[in-house]
């Protein structure tokens, strides 16, 4: 799976960020998505913040490290940022000292893996963070998917949690801090020129107690001591 992964986005780099994040609905969750990176993370000149899953470097101003699984991805990325330290990797292997990060985030990346890779990701994760350090992710709601009968096609995509799952996971090894939603209203089904005037309204729903139910859901978890 992990090299599906790879050899899909090598083949995808060049006309990624126009393709993804050049029109209204892309635009309209990268919004969201920066939003919440912006109020959450502190300033990278004092901290070593990694970017797992960095792409094409989309949020590598939030950060002073990028990993990715693809070169070609790896590749754009080093034009846009030089200064950056990027390099190649994966969520089971992070080419970094243990106890090296302040932060690590990372978007887009969960909802391509399945459970032992997630198990690997929070594992390496805890490793390279140093003591009390932060791991921010995001991933698509199971209760959002359930609630619309959705259906996986293949892997791209494929992997849906809810809260539960993640409390499952993290065991003892992590303490939630807080998490919200991404993306509650359908605006695929709304008219491009409407989805600006959602935008503040959907941010709101996106912190109720409905959240689970937004597309997507972004967590922070705290590094506990094993």
């Amino acid at each position: 799976m992990i090299e599906e992964i790879k050899t899909y986005y090598d083949e995808l780099a060049s006309t990624y960020d126009q393709n993804r994040f050049g029109n209204s609905y892309g635009t309209y969750i990268d919004i969201q998505e920066r939003a919440y990176l912006k109020k959450n993370l502190p300033p990278i000149n004092s901290n070593n913040i990694l970017d797992l899953g960095c792409g094409t470097g989309r949020f590598l101003d939030y950060a002073s490290h990028g990993v990715d699984i693809s070169p070609k991805m790896i590749e754009i990325a080093k034009g846009k940022f030089p200064d950056k330290n990027i390099n190649l990797g994966s969520v089971s292997e992070i080419p970094h000292p243990n106890a090296f990060f302040d932060i690590l985030f990372s978007f887009h990346v969960l909802m391509h893996l399945d459970k032992p890779a997630v198990t690997d990701f929070l594992s390496e994760s805890h490793q390279k963070l140093k003591e009390n350090g932060r791991l921010i992710f995001d991933f698509p709601s199971q209760k959002r998917r359930r609630l619309f009968n959705y259906k996986n096609k293949g892997w791209h995509g494929a992997n849906a949690l809810s809260i539960k799952d993640i409390e499952n996971l993290i065991k003892s090894d992590w303490k939630i801090k807080q998490y919200q939603g991404i993306l509650f209203f359908p605006i695929h089904r709304f008219p491009s020129t409407m989805r600006p005037l959602l935008q503040k309204i959907d941010t709101l729903f996106c912190k109720t107690f409905l959240k689970e139910y937004s597309s997507y859901l972004v967590i922070e978890l705290e590094k506990a001591q094993r």
